[in-house]
């Protein structure tokens, strides 16, 4: 991967750090600064679940408010993601289900959007493929 010429050409690069391990800080260096924590105790801080439900939820409704307005639609989707730790020790897995609803439009409409949102969603494209991703519309929550 070091090697692929895409870095050369890409659009935006950013580096991240975490020295300190799960009970720590994860950074970006002159930038954000987090607290860092397991979601198996109190302490305070976010935890990789959490980060990567953010992650998701955040590219999602990106690409959902681009394809709303390719459809000619006022951006009013909200996404919501559920992250699960799995496993037992030297084999743990994260399960992460998304959920994406568009209020305005029918439940088949909306399906047909959020396929191509999933589609497109640089996040989601990473984790497509895996069987512990799942993503579906559904009715607002509201």
């Amino acid at each position: 991967m070091k090697n692929d010429p895409r870095w050369k050409t890409a659009l935006y690069t950013t580096e991240t750090y975490n020295e300190e391990g799960l009970e720590g800080h994860a950074f970006v260096p002159e930038g954000l600064n987090l607290q860092t924590s397991s979601p198996m105790n109190d302490h305070p801080g976010t935890n990789p679940e959490q980060l990567l439900g953010m992650s998701l939820s955040t590219c999602l409704v990106a690409t959902m408010q681009a394809v709303e307005h390719e459809h000619q639609l006022e951006h009013h989707a909200k996404v919501r993601t559920k992250i699960a730790y799995i496993g037992e020790r030297a084999h743990y897995e994260f399960l992460v289900h998304a959920q994406i609803c568009v209020p305005g439009v029918d439940l088949t409409t909306a399906a047909k959007l959020v396929a191509e949102v999933e589609k497109r969603c640089c996040v989601s494209q990473l984790l497509s493929g895996s069987p512990n991703y799942s993503i579906e519309a559904v009715e607002p929550w509201y």
